[in-house]
């Protein structure tokens, strides 16, 4: 063991339930996989693709539903033969295999008790069609991600789920699911032009070959003729193919898509739509071709308020008959829950508890367009009885793009806001229904008598122009009490809606687990066994997804129910809801933010020193701590703002010991000498060379743990100067303040960062003054990205009260050149400072440079040279920050073309993160990096120097920052003095 190694045990939970869990997992489990399925499945696939570990098996057992399933083994295929491979094995060993993308539905279908297939990771990618009218998307690519790629050619996707940042194309058509606007005639069912997937015997299907049923024909002779008997049999029944068009006259995705009989003519037209909100059960969707939709730009929204969840309902069928694409209705608690969300007005959590409100929202392709829609709106609103309880409202429509995102974003955290302010150590159900739109108002009245009758508050939101309502329950699932209060409500609920409303039982989110055992309810003893008879003809052997759409159980529902026991209060909130995922830079490395909350819940439901507790901390260290980048994107991507990188932070720190806490300290006592030995160490090595060095420190890490040691990558910059340009205190417009890294390390070129700040700020004008004693002064990052406290609360304090004395006491704003350190000197230090100095820093102006130059300078400065083509990476803290605008200008003032690549995110160098584990950085920016081999750019733009440095080494281009092409392209053509 390299030594200074900490002990697992830092990371033991010290306060946990009084009795284990019911549903921990069992010590018998805590060796992971077994060793006969592990053997075989690492000698057909590889040891890369097959996840084995309890750890692994854990962070996989849960995603946004009610559920908890632990696999077996979790598989992580590149392609279609590895996915023909362990069907095949499947078939021949008569085991089970569940699919899972995203973890983002609600109802446990991606969830399985053997074989787990992860078919988000190696599964992505958009390809644009016909000039945006169609689209050929991986199921493994988000919503979110495949739009803003249609985007461009003016066009859209059909469905439209409130989880898009985090929900991918294959589990949307898997499901059926569709949204705000996609109704029943803009889902997956509606707009797919053509799919791929493989069937349970391996073999593929691509629907758009001209020849698809001749191949299926040959290849599975059996499956054509028993779908053919079943279409006609269903022909044959008028009764029956009325109650199937009948059903899916509503939104409707309980039990499989029986119109696909009466839809198709063939076995391959009938598979084609038969796929659609499958849930995985009969096949695996490998590629999908969508019809897109135009993507109108002239948006009128309004959020209207009422005063009761009947009113607002009643007035739904008013907005849809104005022509308004979306009518989404939220009753109070969820109004109320959406305080938590950011940009959410705060008084909306003294709403009366009764009020409910109704966000519409009319689009149009062009200006006459929008005006007629919003003649039609106002002309609704002036026979509707609004009211105002709280100042914020207006009951207004507004063509404001920023209030528009923030009403949208309340309402598409309904899930996430409303379970993040549950109960404590509660289970969140999520309930999915539709009713006939015009019984909207009704179905509302008998929903709350319902909940009051069993004793539940719930929350209610949904697309009520489509007549479909979503709520929430929360209950312990550890009691028996409760599950037994759920199980009563849940015989009731189905019965009303099927026999009160013939309504939907799953209208967007599909059976899962927890319908499954009420189709029949619905659906009828005829249909149903025709469902039944289905999947037999499809998959015989029962392969794929068992008990997820069909299962004969009447309790099938209260089966795998989740607890959840209480973790540290930054992460309790957590429903495990996904949307944090993709933005996490070690999503495909080791593990995502909501992996390291499931994670450590396991630990809390165990018993003190299990075999399993044991285990999980074992590979918690470098799983969970030491791969988390710490950029805390994922507070931004989680709708309650949970950051699981603060989180990490804080297990760093109780990594520490007491001699590594003094040995930090000490370094920020004396950062003038520590930046000094930097800067000499950077010079020496690289006059020595990048071989010699990096030996030497891979010999240091294997002696010394690697989270200590960082690793010397090739091509690393030289040192700084140690000398920072001249300039005067008096007249200037600002204190610039170089950062430590741009200190140390040098930048590209013959003008050093600070050179060109000072040049482009006196071209334009407003003269900047670096303070003669910088030298020895930080934002604290270092040590707050570590987690040690000491060292933190020393800097912090140093650097805030000699930023007000820099400063005059704030009168002048204090620029900064990195905008990790600008986040840290405006945001990260405010809680290690005294009291004193926390009056100090409120007096600050924090300004990021790229900001200052975008805001103060560009105005007036004199462009006098471009380039053609600049490619951005914005830096996650400018993500914090909200730069990436200004980012953007600065760019667009250098250069003629300025791109951000789609799938731009974190490059996880994290200062010297990225030195520590490299492999990290390398996964982060894996796609990015392949877009940038795909065309070359005349330059390489960002706005922190470790960023560019470990966006250098991961796509082999130069980076440098976006103020130093500023500089260039401003430079006048007699040259002046650069001092």
């Amino acid at each position: 063991m390299p030594l200074l190694e900490p002990e697992p045990d830092a990371l033991r939970p010290a306060a946990r339930p009084e009795a284990p869990s019911p549903d921990r997992v069992p010590d018998d489990r805590a060796g992971g996989t077994p060793e006969t399925l592990r053997g075989d499945l690492i000698a057909l696939l590889g040891p890369d693709k097959v996840l084995t570990g309890i750890s692994d098996l854990v962070r996989y057992a849960s995603d946004a539903s009610p559920y908890r399933f632990v696999p077996r083994v979790v598989v992580v295929p590149e392609d279609i033969d590895d996915v023909s491979a362990v069907l095949s094995y499947a078939h021949g060993k008569s085991r089970e295999v569940v699919f899972r993308a995203a973890g983002t539905s609600l109802n446990g279908q991606a969830q399985g008790e053997d074989i787990l297939v992860d078919v988000r990771r190696h599964w992505t990618g958009v390809e644009v069609l016909d000039g945006g009218e169609r689209a050929r998307i991986g199921p493994g690519t988000t919503v979110a991600r495949a739009n803003a790629a249609l985007a461009r050619h003016g066009r859209v996707l059909g469905p439209d789920p409130a989880s898009a940042v985090a929900c991918t194309v294959g589990g949307v058509v898997a499901n059926n699911a569709s949204g705000m606007t996609a109704g029943t005639t803009r889902n997956s069912y509606r707009t797919l032009a053509s799919l791929t997937f493989v069937l349970p015997t391996g073999t593929v299907v691509d629907t758009a070959e001209p020849d698809a049923d001749e191949q299926l024909a040959h290849a599975e002779p059996a499956l054509c003729a028993g779908l053919m008997e079943l279409k006609a049999e269903i022909e044959s029944d008028p009764q029956l193919v009325a109650r199937i068009r009948a059903k899916y006259a509503i939104k409707n995705t309980n039990g499989y898509r029986l119109d696909a009989f009466l839809d198709g003519s063939t076995p391959v037209e009938i598979l084609r739509g038969l796929m659609v909100g499958s849930e995985g059960t009969f096949g695996f969707i490998s590629e999908v071709v969508f019809d897109t939709l135009p993507l109108d730009r002239c948006v009128t929204t309004g959020l209207l308020f009422f005063p009761s969840l009947p009113a607002a309902a009643a007035a739904v069928p008013l907005f849809n008959e104005a022509g308004a694409l979306a009518v989404e209705l939220m009753d109070g608690n969820t109004l109320r829950a959406s305080v938590s969300v950011e940009g959410v007005p705060a008084d909306w959590a003294a709403l009366p508890r009764s009020t409910a409100a109704l966000l519409v929202e009319f689009r149009a392709p062009d200006a006459s367009g929008q005006e007629a829609h919003e003649e039609a709106a106002l002309e609704v609103l002036e026979g509707l009885a609004l009211v105002s309880p709280v100042a914020s409202v207006t009951n207004a429509f507004t063509r404001d793009p920023k209030t528009i995102a923030g009403y949208w974003k309340a309402r598409k955290a309904f899930v996430t806001a409303v379970g993040g302010a549950r109960p404590s150590g509660t289970t969140l159900i999520t309930e999915d229904f539709a009713v006939p739109p015009e019984r909207l108002a009704e179905a509302c009245e008998a929903l709350l008598e319902l909940q009051t009758r069993h004793g539940f508050d719930a929350a209610v939101a949904g697309h009520a122009a489509h007549g479909n309502l979503h709520f929430l329950l929360a209950f312990d699932a550890s009691r028996t009490a409760d599950v037994a209060r759920y199980a009563a409500f849940m015989d009731d609920f189905c019965r009303l809606t099927v026999e009160r409303f013939d309504g939907s039982l799953k209208a967007e989110h599909a059976t899962g687990r927890n319908i499954a055992p009420f189709l029949k309810l619905e659906w009828g003893p005829r249909a149903t066994e025709l469902m039944w008879r289905t999947k037999r003809v499809i998959d015989p052997d029962g392969v794929l997804a068992p008990r997820i759409v069909l299962d004969r159980d009447p309790l099938a529902h209260l089966r795998g129910l989740k607890t959840i026991p209480r973790v540290e209060p930054i992460a309790d909130p957590c429903i495990e809801c996904g949307f944090c995922e993709p933005t996490c830079p070690s999503q495909d490395l080791t593990t995502t933010p909501r992996q390291r909350i499931v994670l450590r819940r396991e630990m809390m439901r165990q018993p003190d020193g299990s075999p399993v507790e044991d285990s999980l901390l074992k590979a918690y260290g470098y799983d969970a701590v030491d791969t988390c980048a710490g950029d805390s994107t994922c507070r931004l991507a989680c709708p309650v703002g949970i950051d699981t990188g603060a989180l990490m932070e804080g297990f760093r720190h109780a990594r520490h010991s007491p001699r590594e806490e003094k040995t930090a300290a000490l370094a920020a006592r004396n950062f003038r000498a520590v930046e000094a030995a930097a800067r000499l160490a950077v010079a020496a090595a690289d006059r020595i060379g990048d071989r010699w060095v990096g030996a030497a420190t891979r010999a240091a890490r294997k002696a010394v743990r690697p989270d200590l040691v960082p690793e010397w990558l090739p091509g690393l910059p030289g040192a700084a100067s140690a000398k920072l340009p001249r300039t005067a205190r008096v007249g200037a417009a600002a204190v610039y303040y170089p950062a430590c890294v741009n200190r140390i390390f040098a930048g590209p070129g013959d003008v050093s960062l600070a050179q060109a700040v000072v040049a482009v700020s006196t071209r334009a004008g407003r003269p900047v003054w670096i303070p003669d004693d910088v030298a020895g002064t930080c934002c604290a990052t270092i040590w707050h990205s570590k987690g040690y406290d000491t060292g933190n609360a020393v800097m912090a304090n140093r650097i805030v009260e000699a930023a007000w004395g820099w400063t005059a006491g704030g009168k002048l704003p204090l620029v900064v050149d990195a905008s990790s350190c600008t986040l840290g000197l405006a945001h990260e230090v405010v809680p290690y400072l005294t009291a004193d100095n926390r009056e100090l820093h409120a007096e600050l102006t924090v300004v990021d440079s790229v900001v200052w130059a975008a805001d103060e300078l560009l105005p007036h400065l004199t462009v006098l040279r471009r380039v053609g083509s600049a490619v951005l990476h914005p830096t996650c803290s400018m993500r914090h920050l909200g730069d990436e605008a200004q980012l953007r200008a600065v760019a667009e003032a250098c250069a003629d073309e300025v791109v951000v690549p789609d799938d731009a995110g974190c490059c996880a160098f994290a200062g010297d993160r990225g030195m520590l584990h490299k492999e990290l950085t390398e996964s982060a920016t894996r796609k990015e990096a392949a877009f940038m081999g795909s065309r070359p750019f005349d330059a390489h733009l960002s706005a922190n120097r470790m960023c560019e440095v470990g966006m250098e080494h991961a796509t082999g281009r130069g980076y440098y920052s976006v103020l130093l092409e500023l500089e260039r392209a401003t430079r006048p053509e007699s040259p002046e003095s650069v001092n």
